[in-house]
């Protein structure tokens, strides 16, 4: 049986209860607005508390370490295949949903009920690990998500310009519409070339429509 796909920007309901149902729509603006204070904020703490270059350093750890929670996240909890009831519902609750209705623009990023907490855990972990230099860590990782969930938005709704723009929402629609076992990387390809994940192409030269979008490859 062929697998549903909409090509609409249109929602289903997830939650009997209407306050659930509330918090799991979200404005696409919502991540940047609510987490750019916080970047900021421990940003400056890194500079005050240590330097500028060390500041810059381990911000970059934590972009870094970023691409690599975003690729196994999205390779090894996202795209789990359960077995039990249960645990199908809540795959489809975290991501099948997305995969079902790609374009639904209440849902192509985290809501916050989803990110604050992850945000929290992540931040006593960098607090634990990174001694003084947490701040700058956190702030880089905090623009990490930020940035992936920015760019998965972009990917569905925006007609992106330019070689990285094109590049990567044509990448990112392949995994929804040609090879969803493949280009796990959202905001970058990276981890997909080291462990050998990049969508294959079936087509040569020839340019195609993925999802109703021009691409060219």
């Amino acid at each position: 049986m062929a697998k549903f796909v909409s090509n609409k920007d249109e929602s289903v309901r997830l939650f009997k209860n209407p306050v659930l149902e509330y918090f799991s729509h979200i404005h696409p603006l919502t991540p940047v607005v609510f987490y750019t204070p916080v970047i900021v904020y421990f940003a400056w703490q890194g500079v005050a508390n240590t330097s500028v270059l060390m500041t810059l350093l381990f911000f970059v750890v934590g972009v870094f370490l970023w691409t690599i929670l975003e690729y196994t996240l999205h390779r090894f909890v996202f795209h789990y295949q359960p077995k039990t009831e249960w645990g199908k519902y809540i795959h489809f609750l975290s991501h099948g949903i997305h995969h079902d209705y790609p374009k639904d623009s209440t849902r192509l990023v985290m809501p916050l009920l989803v990110s604050v907490p992850i945000g929290i855990v992540t931040f006593a972990l960098f607090y634990s690990v990174f001694g003084v230099n947490y701040s700058a860590a956190y702030s880089g990782i905090v623009f990490g998500y930020v940035s992936y969930d920015s760019i998965h938005y972009a990917t569905h709704h925006f007609h992106l310009k330019g070689r990285v723009g094109k590049f990567l929402k044509t990448y990112h629609l392949r995994h929804h519409y040609s090879d969803d076992h493949s280009a796990y990387g959202v905001s970058n390809p990276l981890w997909d070339y080291v462990f050998g994940t990049t969508p294959k192409r079936s087509d040569g030269n020839q340019g195609g429509t993925i999802g109703g979008t021009k691409e060219t490859v």
